[in-house]
């Protein structure tokens, strides 16, 4: 039997990981919990539905979801409209999804074989070949899923197509060389120099995402690294001095481009849809101010060496 990866998401027409036009694949799972994801139908491994109340045609006028569940009492209704699954009560057989006419219960993640993956792939060469793009992984962290990616990137490279992974690098080394040598360019974080911080924020220590990180380095694989600046949680003065001394000292200023990411409230319909909490719901800031302090971190960066840019479009 092929194997088979779990992906919530296929983007053509992508210009922002990695060089040129690409398409990207999103897997499920990851083993951080960052309380500003904005994919947190990436975070579980397992298949999941998703509630849309807003598109729901009304319990009266349908119902077809509450025929199909097989546990009574999963579904939840509102004023007549769909509100929520019981997430202990739900089997995740998705015969709910299946049913549903106006798309109000969506299907987070489809299992999908390396073939379907590059029958999707395959259709945007001409694209890549005009503009250098390729195939870029993403998730949730598709090194959860290391076999198939390695066998994705394998089928890519034997098409000709550049190959990225976003990757958190919280995984074991081993995982991470079992891609690269089909992996042209590799993208992963630096959310905070503090472990304690970083686990306060994320549920996980950063020791060994950066060690993974001066492992890589040592290799001299090309890397873009990318700090989320997140308000009042990386962007003081004193970690962002650490940062820069961590990339110069023991990645040997092996990085690509810098790329600081400005804080903005995403994702949070999607988390609706899941029944999960959006942790950054109260954070309020001034966009216009905030993304003039963004500026001079990369400002910052930039003076001491290090390519920095604000933003996901690499330019000189």
């Amino acid at each position: 039997m092929a194997k088979q990866g779990i992906i919530f998401n296929i983007q053509r027409f992508t210009i922002h990981d990695g060089p040129g036009v690409r398409t990207e694949l999103f897997f499920k799972g990851c083993p951080l919990r960052c309380d500003w994801c904005s994919n947190p139908e990436g975070l579980s491994p397992r298949i999941q539905p998703g509630v849309y109340k807003s598109k729901c045609i009304s319990r009266k006028a349908c119902a077809a979801c509450e025929s199909a569940c097989p546990v009574e009492g999963t579904l939840h209704f509102y004023r007549g409209k769909l509100t929520e699954i019981d997430r202990e009560l739900c089997t995740g057989c998705l015969a709910c999804c299946d049913v549903c006419p106006s798309e109000a219960i969506k299907q987070w993640g489809r299992p999908m074989t390396v073939e379907a993956c590059m029958e999707e792939i395959r259709r945007d060469k001409g694209y890549y070949d005009r503009s250098g793009g390729g195939v870029t992984v993403s998730g949730g962290e598709p090194l959860l899923q290391s076999d198939f990616v390695a066998e994705l990137f394998r089928a890519c490279k034997a098409d000709g197509f550049h190959t990225c992974c976003e990757t958190t690098f919280y995984t074991d080394w081993s995982t991470v060389e079992a891609i690269l040598p089909w992996t042209d360019l590799l993208i992963s974080d630096i959310k905070h120099m503090d472990t304690q911080v970083h686990r306060a924020y994320t549920g996980v220590g950063n020791e060994r995402i950066l060690e993974n990180l001066v492992r890589l380095a040592e290799l001299d694989k090309e890397l873009i690294l990318r700090i989320p600046v997140i308000p009042d949680v990386n962007d003081s003065e004193e970690n962002i001095q650490a940062t820069a001394d961590f990339i110069l000292g023991p990645m040997g200023g092996r990085v690509r481009t810098l790329q600081l990411l400005s804080f903005m409230r995403l994702g949070e319909e999607k988390y609706q849809s899941l029944g999960m909490p959006y942790k950054m719901a109260q954070v309020k800031i001034n966009r216009r101010s905030f993304q003039k302090h963004v500026n001079r971190l990369a400002e910052y960066f930039n003076s001491r060496g290090i390519h920095c840019l604000v933003g996901t479009r690499e330019k000189e």
